[in-house]
């Protein structure tokens, strides 16, 4: 390679490498390739090398030499495809792990973790993997983790916290004080065995588990009905009929990757089989899972116990059964109440109505109804139940107590911030002489404590989780620690001088290794345990089989629960719910889940208060305005107002997880815990009677998507199942057929290419699609897209490749839809309104508008059929992006990579770990887009070839389509007549440009302009009685 032998200075300042010009020359609009800064270096020569090019791709010197200092494979590990000699540079290889309770596959590169997906093997998630999954990847290198454990604030040496650590232990048990573990639900049988040990070495120890976002109310329910304290396994798949009142379970409550794969696999009717389950939603705000009912009712949150009464009562009439003695009977806009129950009288022992609320009367009433209806051992199982309840002792208990400790110990838990009693906490745990904290970041609970033992992240980790009853998977390292810090358990055994300490050390795979073969090996099959254990390393996964499922006895009379369950409705409601990103707040130092849209609202980087239209207007209030919000004993301040469709009248609602003050780069949003409150015993996540008042300023919130309707243009179909039994190809007329020859074929003035080789394309199946942002994160983390932050968002300047447009569509007087914005600005009620989620990437068009406009031939047309650009060619005039359609192309209009003002792990040492190798990462003034993922099809190809066979169906899939939990993206070579997509979309064998389908559900988005794209999307068909969508 030609040596730069000749070197130009702006000035002294450069060549003295002055340190403001060094920042400056970062921050501001620097040059191109930063080769002279690389150059620069002492410890490089001036030829221009493959170290300079791995440095401004992605690694610095030092994280190159980081990850090579990390010894991968990691001992013991069995990788998930390949198990090799050795490391080979720039082959990948899979691990299988475990990310909270979902399985996963971890791609390896040079011994560092650069991709999660969900682990086909599982029974459970079927490959599925949400957005925080996704995006948990990145929190492997974040800079704000504990390097290294912490006495009193301070960094200290392991030996010396832990000598400390055991002496407070032992003088507080030999003076009787009272121990205290505190930890999240324990789902890992070994973990929970080390526990054990724990409390045993120090018998005045109790365990009070507790979760930031309760279900205390189901378990109890279930404890009191059926003399079960679990959460039963909801099978969805089994269910003709769903009812829910409040539940997102397709978004954040309990296990939403099972229950959205079996839900959606009932959702999907074809021309031969023109069926699918229905879906019918109460709720108060506008939920993920509600924009995808089929009937949506909205109700407040205090109107849940008497709207629930009167649906047991309508269902007791209709089966001639005693009904509940009632105050007043409760109904819905359209006698919405009477008409599910007829619905569920209907599919008696294949529906399954569930809640949302954490009032365990009216949880123990939801269990009446799925008795009444014969639901138990079919759509709900009790026996193969999903988590069980663990623990010695609650946490009101605790909470009452925890001035007169002696000593707690909060395993990777935060309940100074994630409880409403975190601020009485912070000052009663001052009396207690010793605090421990195993957390990784120094949160607001480590802040604390005396002494802070920071865990291993899960990608360092050893551990085994059972995910439901007799379902496991295995955590697995897949590099070695980042830091000097510590698996939790391990730091428990040594403080407890567990017994399977040897030679001063604990072995927690030896440890883990023992107690399967002890306890869940016999139960699993005979054999040799050694080939057992290493296959199931290998799967990652092992199930034993299900027991038989019973029908429950129940201990419970529906009529013993109306005087408890409350009725009485205040002024308004502030309802308190988890978002899809951001959930209990524990990811709060997570930029990509800060960035990650809203599925609904397209909000990203900050909570706010979500407020009706009309309650908006009788409030005085406008989008963007701020707003006090208080209970009496509560207060925030500056809250940010988004009006929000479907919201219910004098019903509010804000988002928790947000206002973390420790173990964060930034504070973000407000933090709205110290709002939840109790009833009936258990925490509730509703607040009657809160005063919302207007304060001066206002606040513009990020939001990805600020136009809401499809203005009676054709981007969005839809029909009723009705409509689509008589015809499959409903909506999906050819509006195309004045632009048609004789012989069916399109007037086109391009050339049409004959693809002799593959031709790739995509399917979008509609139905399935529920919005769930999970390719979103898949997307960015494996084509290097960069985050840019709340302020470039506003600016609509947001670098997503793939985006998931939500439309709305409201019901005006006449009973007529509305998508038009300038009419329904005018309505006054905005609650009566269906949603519908869109995936929207590059729709790599055969007549691609974007390619004749570029002025250097950046933007092109592959031989495969991909439209694809080549970054060093760009020049940035931003022609291709005015000219597209579809409006998907990004603008680089900063180094995001290495620019300290976007500080979101890109540019830094450590953070550049996670960029994917394979991938450019682009500089400033370049346009991009979706490729279609053009490196693994590279990839796949280059593997087909060395084997010299042809490339199968399913050996390339791209990112957004194996991070879909309910496969509503197919990708494939269309002109391969056994794929799946081809197969999907009916295509006839032809290698022409122009495909014909035969699917009657396909379509094309603003096929009118006949740009041909090579993605199609299917009609979203609802499940409705009448013939309307």
């Amino acid at each position: 390679m030609m040596e730069n032998k000749t070197q130009y200075w702006k000035g002294t300042e450069e060549l003295n490498r002055d340190p403001e010009f060094v920042q400056l020359s970062k921050n501001e609009f620097a040059e191109g390739l930063p080769l002279d800064e690389v150059l620069s270096e002492s410890d490089l020569n001036l030829s221009s090398n493959r170290r300079d090019f791995l440095k401004y791709f992605g690694f610095s010197v030092s994280a190159v030499a980081l990850a090579a200092c990390n010894k991968a494979p990691i001992k013991n590990v069995i990788p998930y495809v390949v198990q090799p000699e050795e490391i080979i540079p720039g082959i990948p290889n899979y691990y299988a792990s475990t990310f909270k309770n979902t399985p996963v596959v971890v791609k390896t590169r040079e011994g560092r973790p650069i991709k999660l997906e969900g682990n086909a093997k599982s029974g459970l998630t079927q490959g599925g993997l949400d957005a925080a999954g996704q995006a948990s990847l990145v929190t492997l290198y974040d800079s704000k983790r504990l390097p290294l454990p912490l006495k009193n604030g301070e960094r200290s040496k392991w030996a010396v916290v832990d000598g400390e650590i055991k002496a407070k232990l032992q003088e507080v048990n030999a003076k009787g004080g009272a121990i205290r573990l505190v930890s999240g639900p324990v789902s890992s049988p070994v973990t929970q065995s080390i526990i054990n040990e724990f409390k045993n070495a120090y018998p005045t120890t109790k365990h009070v588990v507790y979760e930031g976002i309760s279900y205390d109310g189901i378990y109890a329910a279930n404890e009191m009905c059926f003399g079960k304290a679990v959460i039963p396994t909801y099978r969805f798949g089994n269910a003709e009929v769903v009812v829910s009142f409040g539940a997102d379970f397709l978004g954040t409550w309990l296990n939403t990757l099972q229950y959205t794969k079996e839900y959606t696999a009932k959702r999907i009717p074809t021309k031969e089989n023109p069926m699918m389950s229905r879906h019918i939603q109460f709720e108060g705000n506008m939920s993920l899972t509600g924009t995808n009912a089929d009937y949506r009712f909205p109700i407040r949150p205090a109107q849940e116990g008497k709207a629930m009464m009167s649906l047991y009562n309508a269902l007791a009439k209709g089966m001639g059964m005693t009904q509940l003695a009632t105050p007043t009977k409760f109904e819905v806009i359209g006698n919405g109440i009477e008409e599910t129950a007829k619905t569920l009288l209907n599919a008696k022992g294949k529906s399954l109505i569930i809640s949302g609320s954490n009032d365990p009367y009216i949880q123990s009433l939801v269990n009446q109804i799925n008795l009444m209806l014969g639901n138990y051992g079919t759509t709900i199982d009790l026996d193969n139940y999903y988590q069980k309840r663990g623990g010695d002792q609650s946490f009101a208990d605790f909470t009452k107590e925890a001035g007169s400790l002696g000593a707690v110990i909060f395993y990777n838990c935060n309940p100074v911030f994630d409880t409403a009693a975190g601020s009485k906490l912070k000052t009663t745990l001052e009396n207690v002489s010793l605090r421990v904290s195993t957390a990784y970041y120094q949160d607001e609970t480590a802040m604390i404590c005396h002494y802070v033992a920071p865990d291993l992240h899960f990608l360092e980790s050893w551990n085994l989780t059972e995910i439901s009853r007799g379902k496991y998977s295995f955590t697995q390292p897949t590099i070695s620690p980042v830091f000097e810090t510590r698996q939790a358990e391990n730091s428990l055994a040594i403080w407890s001088n567990n017994p399977a300490i040897a030679n001063n050390a604990f072995d927690y795979y030896t440890y883990i290794r023992n107690y399967v073969q002890a306890n869940i090996f016999p139960q699993a099959g005979s054999g040799s345990f050694d080939t057992w254990w290493n296959t199931s390393l290998h799967d990652g996964v092992f199930e034993l089989p299900e027991l038989g499922v019973q029908v429950p006895s129940n201990n419970v009379l529906a009529s013993d629960l109306v005087s408890k369950i409350n009725t009485t409705e205040g002024k308004n409601d502030l309802i308190l719910y988890t978002k899809v990103g951001m959930g209990d707040g524990s990811d709060g130092n997570n930029p990509w889940l800060h960035e990650l849209p809203d599925p609904v609202s397209k909000v990203t980087w900050d909570n706010y208060l979500a407020i009706s239209k009309i309650t908006a207007t009788e409030l005085g209030l406008e989008q963007g305005d701020l707003v006090k919000v208080s209970n009496g004993s509560y207060t925030l301040e500056s809250v940010p107002v988004l009006i929000q469709p479907g919201q219910v009248r004098n019903t509010f609602a804000i988002a928790l997880g947000y206002g973390r003050t420790q173990g964060v780069k930034d504070t973000i949003g407000v933090d709205a815990f110290p709002f939840v409150g109790t009833q009936n015993g258990t925490p509730s996540y509703y607040v009657s009677d809160v005063t919302v008042e207007k304060i001066a300023g206002s606040y513009e919130l990020a939001q990805t998507q600020t136009h809401h309707s499809i203005e009676g243009r054709d981007i969005v179909r839809e029909a009723s199942l009705a409509q689509f039994a008589k015809n499959p190809a409903v909506g999906n007329d050819d509006k195309l057929a004045i632009q048609r020859t004789e012989d069916k074929k399109l007037f086109n003035l391009w050339k049409e290419f004959d693809y002799k080789g593959h031709k790739w394309g995509l399917a979008i199946d509609m139905n399935a699609c529920t919005g769930c942002s999970a390719c979103v994160i898949a997307c960015s983390l494996e084509n290097n897209v960069p985050v840019v932050g709340r302020e470039e968002v506003r600016r609509r300047r947001e670098m997503h490749w793939i985006r998931i447009d939500r439309y709305y569509a409201f019901r005006n007087e006449a009973n007529a839809y509305v998508t038009k914005e300038d009419d329904y600005d005018v309505m006054a009620d905005h609650e009566n309104v269906k949603a519908v989620h869109q995936p929207m990437m590059c729709q790599h068009c055969e007549s691609a508008p974007c390619e004749t406009v570029c002025p250097v031939l950046a933007t092109t047309h592959s031989s495969d059929g991909l439209n694809q650009m080549t970054y060093n060619r760009c020049i940035g005039t931003k022609y291709c992006a005015n000219n597209c359609p579809y409006k998907v192309r990004r603008f680089n209009w900063f180094r995001y990579n290495d620019n300290d003002n976007f500080n979101y792990y890109m540019n830094n040492d450590l953070g550049k770990m996670v960029i994917n190798p394979d991938v450019t990462v682009r500089t400033r003034g370049v346009m991009e887009k979706c490729s279609m993922c053009v490196q693994r099809i590279q990839a796949g190809k280059l593997t087909a070839k060395r084997e010299k066979r042809k490339l199968q169906d399913g050996e390339v899939n791209v990112a957004c389509a194996v991070a879909c939990p309910t496969d509503a993206l197919v990708f494939g070579d269309m002109n391969d007549p056994s794929s799946k997509v081809s197969k999907l979309l009916k295509i006839e064998e032809n290698t022409s440009a122009l495909k014909e389908v035969g699917e009657e559900r396909a379509y094309h988005v603003l096929e009118e302009i006949n740009v041909s794209p090579n993605v199609w999307y299917f009609t979203k068909i609802r499940n409705k009685e009448k013939n309307e969508a």
